[in-house]
């Protein structure tokens, strides 16, 4: 049995999508939709399949990660903490320095258009090439 490289050949994309069939309940349907969120903020993004079994989501380097527990489906923004988040999506990973996540319990709805502001914003902020926003003054 081999397990190693892309899964017999198979895309990043196909391995997604046959994980959200395999989870399938409001797991599967949760990262579903935020797949498709993702996708609709940009229709350009790359669909990566690392780290023994982890969907990510890339535009030049990891807009985020997509993760599912048996209580929560995290989703892990590489550079969240320089990202702005006014509607307070982000509830986990505080802590750091660099990553924010969002986790998604059973029964639970993510602001859409706000989740794919998000989105943008940690494209811009790869394709600046800065690991920090700009700030604005405040004097």
């Amino acid at each position: 049995m081999n397990k190693s490289g892309a899964s017999q050949g198979r895309s990043a994309s196909e391995l997604i999508s046959k994980r959200i069939a395999e989870l399938g309940g409001w797991r599967g349907e949760t990262l579903g939709r935020m797949r498709k969120l993702i996708k609709e903020a940009d229709p350009d993004v790359v669909e990566e399949w690392k780290w023994m079994g982890t969907p990510i989501w890339s535009h030049d380097g990891i807009i985020c990660t997509g993760e599912s527990y048996k209580n929560v489906v995290k989703l892990t923004f590489a550079k969240g903490a320089s990202l702005m988040d006014p509607a307070r999506l982000f509830n986990s990973s505080l802590d750091g320095n660099v990553r924010r996540a969002i986790d998604i319990h059973e029964g639970e709805e993510v602001d859409e258009s706000a989740f794919k502001a998000l989105v943008g914003q940690a494209i811009a902020l790869n394709s600046s090439g800065k690991s920090k926003p700009s700030k604005k003054a405040n004097s």
